[in-house]
């Protein structure tokens, strides 16, 4: 039997979540929460290097995503192993989604935001998207891919969800004293980080963080916008 967890992280790419929620999850894991990841995609698309290898690239980004997690105490990580650049909002994804959801009965999901304007990774915003039909009202609905209750897997209500890199930010988590954890998970990111100067990087970084806690009585923050669900 699945042991339920209290978050499941759903990312597009391996390295989206450090960058997204990674210092809220080293918190929540110090607190003794279950905490999971879903990796949609391969990531295989992600590289300069014109002598890399797709296949090459998808192994590096889950060897590098496993180190990640487990600085961060995440308890398990799937990998869907879907096609970088090439997600779409079809049922077959959504009912994978709709399964996880249902098998490891999440009160948190946390993804990223489908709404954000303009330039934004279109895997971003399929997965964000896919994530909020599967959670509802797919996941709740009994009748919903009635094949999932012959597999044993009954209907589940998600309790909340937040949403990374969202443009209307309605809540913050203080990750002062697990920003480390968050760097130390990012730069296990490698075959992505040595296509970033690392000191702009951390900069960046450390700036965002800081904005996201100005008006709160903590120094740095993740900020996420957050729908409770009450149907």
């Amino acid at each position: 039997m699945t042991t339920p967890v209290h978050v499941m992280v759903v990312t597009p790419h391996p390295d989206d979540a450090e960058y997204g929620v990674s210092g809220t999850v080293a918190r929540w894991t110090r607190e003794g929460k279950q905490v999971m990841y879903v990796v949609c995609t391969k990531g295989d698309k992600g590289t300069s290097d014109v002598k890399m290898k797709p296949e090459k690239l998808a192994e590096i980004r889950e060897k590098e995503q496993l180190a990640a997690a487990k600085i961060l105490g995440v308890c398990k990580v799937v990998f869907l192993r879907l096609p970088d650049q090439g997600l779409e909002d079809t049922p077959e994804f959504r009912k994978q989604i709709v399964r996880l959801i249902r098998m490891y009965r999440p009160e948190i999901i946390v993804t990223a935001d489908p709404y954000r304007r303009y330039i934004w990774h279109r895997d971003h915003r399929i997965t964000g998207q896919v994530c909020i039909d599967a959670v509802f009202p797919y996941a709740r609905d009994h009748l919903a891919y009635p094949d999932l209750l012959e597999e044993g897997l009954k209907p589940h209500k998600v309790k909340e969800m937040l949403f990374w890199a969202a443009e209307d930010i309605n809540c913050r988590f203080d990750i002062t004293g697990t920003y480390d954890l968050k760097t130390a998970a990012l730069l296990c990111h490698k075959s992505q980080m040595k296509e970033l100067d690392i000191s702009r990087a951390k900069k960046w970084l450390k700036q965002r963080s800081e904005e996201m806690a100005e008006g709160e009585n903590f120094q740095l923050a993740e900020g996420f916008h957050r729908a409770e669900i009450f149907w």
